[in-house]
């Protein structure tokens, strides 16, 4: 079963296998309001682990994607390009951004679950 994390920087990697798919979660699609835009990496980029992977861009401001790990980008969500607000329709869903494959996994061990992203949402009141 594909397992979930999340930084502090409101991304999430979905893991399955040694591939991490990527994307925004609920709460900074919500924040940002409606996605007119996404700048995605170019496949076969390789990303280091809190670098600037993608844009994405709102109504109400531009903002940064970085990448969780450190990977390369297996794949990009191309109907993004079209259809950006499939962001904010499901974040989690077809609106990831890119796949990873993930060379080191020992950084996920400094990322949140689930519960600890949900105890953090709390925290920005």
């Amino acid at each position: 079963m594909p397992s979930s994390y999340y930084t502090k920087d409101h991304e999430y990697i979905r893991v399955e296998g040694d591939t991490g798919i990527v994307g925004i979660s609920d709460y900074a699609q919500e924040q940002l309001g409606d996605v007119v835009f996404v700048e995605l990496p170019a496949k076969g980029a390789k990303i280091g682990k809190g670098e600037q992977a993608a844009v994405v861009e709102s109504v109400k401001a531009a903002s940064e994607v970085y990448a969780p790990v450190t990977g390369e980008v297996l794949d990009i969500n191309g109907a993004l390009e079209g259809e950006p607000g499939k962001v904010n329709q499901e974040p989690a869903g077809d609106g990831w951004f890119f796949k990873l494959k993930i060379t080191d996994s020992r950084q996920l061990e400094g990322l949140m679950d689930e519960n600890a992203y949900a105890a953090y949402l709390k925290t920005l009141g």
